[in-house]
């Protein structure tokens, strides 16, 4: 079966997304993420954010699927799909990885995945708590 940008295939959903160089967004690699709803950051291909000059700045642990704890170098990407930009937390995987588009890049620009129609869809908002002061349009 095809794969389609934003639609449930298999049980799968992806999208095509850009990662680059926060600092340098011309520095960039382009890919197929696979959506994944149980993950909160995204995961790329450890050389493919090398070589677009992403350096890792920390370690964190993450669990995996099956309960086993792993620690992984994390640094700072800007994330493109669909006709949005959020800055997110980019996990350095294996050099071989399929990328993997966690919940929060999603969730930051109002997109979320729509299971009774098996897609990508977006918020007529992105969710924000009440602010003082501020007017509705």
């Amino acid at each position: 079966m095809p794969v389609v940008e934003g639609v449930l295939n298999m049980g799968a959903v992806h999208v095509t997304t850009a990662v680059s160089n926060p600092t340098d967004p011309e520095r960039r690699w382009e890919g197929l993420f696979l959506v994944e709803t149980g993950a909160i950051d995204c995961y790329v291909p450890g050389r493919r954010l090398r070589e677009i000059g992403i350096e890792p700045v920390g370690t964190r642990s993450f669990e995996l699927a099956d309960g086993t704890e792993v620690g992984l170098e994390i640094g700072g990407a800007r994330i493109e799909f669909m006709g949005e930009v959020v800055g997110a937390t980019a996990i350095f995987g294996n050099d071989d990885a399929e990328p993997l588009s966690g919940v929060v890049a999603l969730e930051s620009v109002g997109i979320e995945v729509d299971p009774q129609n098996q897609r990508l869809k977006r918020r007529p908002a992105v969710r924000l708590k009440r602010l003082r002061g501020l007017r509705p349009k």
